[in-house]
């Protein structure tokens, strides 16, 4: 009876990142020229790819799907987020906010797997680059793309099936800027048990452990790039994993500094800004992390921007 008479929350309101008037102007701007930024270099680094026969390589069909989920990932988040800076209330339902909590596990997951299989790929391409057009074909690489998606929407499904499952009856401001795993735990009447249970095992699996797989990867790697001869082929070895290592810190560092740590009322304040690294910065980042000190992607841009003048030359002419 007494569950019966509580009042089931039908939206939530996002906190945001501040609540000082004077900043949200600033930060309306900061954070939609970075959401600008994230679009444009990802869908960019998409096409770059796409358009480029000689980046038809298992390479960059992974890079590609990580600048997809980055876009994605993007998204979900900013857009609503930018509300929250005009706005003296930012409502979201609640099937609204579990839509955006399910996508959010979808691409951060996904992410994380993606970084795996893409040290995965550079360990095969170090260590045995005979074998490495065997090894990593065009079919192991679509398979791996579809295990990491895979792996995204299946834990997303669990995260999500419990999390509906839970009854909010209490205060409905999520002290977030979207709706994340603890801020919506925090705002929970019945118990959060099997969801704190179930983000520690999934969370070790999905953060964790690949964690060190791709620790172990890097491991063998720099192993690999010793026992190359030549200084000039130990540099060509190194640059070509040292985008996908910075990659890999800031995202893991900041996730790892988010989910394992006590979800306290202080820590949830502390988190928005881990938050922000690996929702909106690391999306952003990815795309000049991978082109920036990548040679091929380079001569790949300047070849399309070429083509792309010629063609325009060419019509103006006519």
């Amino acid at each position: 009876m007494e569950e019966a008479n509580q009042t089931t929350v039908t939206e939530f309101i996002l906190d945001g990142i501040t609540k000082n008037p004077e900043l949200q102007l600033p930060l309306f701007l900061i954070f939609l020229g970075v959401y600008l930024v994230t679009v444009v270099g990802n869908l960019g680094m998409i096409i770059l790819i796409l358009f480029s026969s000689h980046l038809h390589t298992p390479m960059y069909y992974l890079l590609s799907s990580l600048s997809f989920i980055d876009c994605c990932q993007s998204t979900v988040i900013t857009p609503k987020m930018l509300v929250n800076f005009v706005t003296e209330k930012n409502v979201i339902s609640y099937a609204e906010c579990m839509a955006q909590f399910y996508f959010f596990c979808v691409f951060a997951v996904a992410e994380c797997y993606m970084l795996a299989a893409m040290a995965y790929d550079r360990y095969v391409a170090i260590s045995n680059p005979l074998l490495y057009n065997v090894i990593m074909s065009y079919q192991v690489c679509l398979w791996m793309i579809a295990g990491v998606y895979g792996m995204g929407f299946l834990s997303a499904t669990a995260y999500a099936i419990f999390m509906m499952r839970l009854v909010f009856c209490k205060a409905n401001i999520i002290r977030h800027y979207f709706c994340d795993y603890f801020p919506l735990l925090e705002l929970s009447c019945s118990s959060t048990f099997i969801n704190e249970v179930l983000l520690w095992s999934l969370g070790s699996l999905n953060i964790l452990i690949l964690a060190m797989t791709i620790l172990s990867s890097y491991i063998f790697i720099i192993v690999s790039i010793l026992n190359i001869h030549s200084t000039e082929g130990r540099l060509k070895a190194f640059s070509t994993c040292s985008s996908h290592i910075l990659a890999v810190a800031i995202f893991y560092g900041s996730l790892t500094f988010m989910y394992f740590q006590p979800p306290s009322v202080n820590s949830l304040g502390q988190s928005k800004l881990s938050s922000v690294f690996y929702t909106i910065i690391v999306p952003m980042l990815n795309p000049m992390i991978y082109s920036l000190r990548n040679k091929d992607v380079k001569v790949a841009l300047k070849k399309l921007i070429h083509k792309v003048n010629f063609h325009t030359t060419n019509n103006d002419f006519h």
